[in-house]
């Protein structure tokens, strides 16, 4: 609980200065939303695994990546989140962007919609690593979003990831934000050798579940 409670301060202390420094005023409006929608439901999210599923958040504490590829993409993708956060900043600042007001909102409720949607996932698989790993108890998980794609944080992940730089004011963000996309499809691809090759009857779920991402499409 101590580590999980200075974890969380540290998230959060970093992300104020990431955004707030480079604006240079406490007056940016949309960081302060963007920050509410991200750690409030947060807060409740902790409670809840700290309660029924502490092993769960043990296994998300892990950071170590086995994989060398993996831990490539992870690197690719801190730089990317850490310059996508920076960049809006300088936005507020120099005012590059005039994203309206409705839009930041609808932004921030999709990263919201999108957030809940991981927590239900998470919920459902107890067993999802922020590391590419397979467990010694663990089983294929086909019920719920599983039952539809094969990787639905991932499928929730794209759309938040997408939608943070309108919800943090700022058009020439999304530019950054974009390959993000790629990354998520090769750590897909990449982590599906490694379930196949290492867990048990998730060959089976993949013909049963044909998609990854996106219903019909792939």
């Amino acid at each position: 609980m101590k580590k999980i409670f200075l974890l969380f301060l540290l998230t959060v202390a970093v992300t104020a200065l990431v955004l707030f420094l480079p604006a240079g005023s406490f007056n940016y409006w949309q960081a302060w939303v963007f920050m509410a929608v991200l750690f409030t439901p947060a807060i409740v999210i902790l409670a809840y695994f700290l309660k029924h599923d502490p092993e769960f958040l043990e296994r998300r504490l892990r950071y170590r990546e086995k994989e060398t590829s993996q831990q490539k993409l992870i690197i690719v993708t801190d730089l990317i989140l850490l310059i996508g956060i920076f960049i809006p900043g300088l936005d507020y600042r120099y005012g590059w962007s005039n994203v309206p007001v409705w839009l930041v909102i609808a932004s921030d409720i999709v990263v919201f919609l999108a957030y809940m949607f991981i927590f239900f996932v998470f919920r459902e698989n107890s067993y999802a690593s922020r590391i590419v790993e397979v467990d010694k108890k663990q089983k294929v998980i086909s019920t719920g979003p599983y039952a539809i794609v094969r990787h639905p944080m991932y499928a929730a992940l794209i759309p938040m990831y997408l939608c943070v730089p309108l919800a943090l004011g700022s058009y020439p963000t999304l530019i950054f934000f974009a390959p993000i996309i790629v990354v998520i499809i090769l750590r897909i691809f990449d982590e599906e050798k490694l379930l196949l090759r290492n867990l048990k009857g998730y060959r089976e779920y993949t013909k049963k579940v044909r998609y990854r991402l996106i219903p019909g499409i792939w």
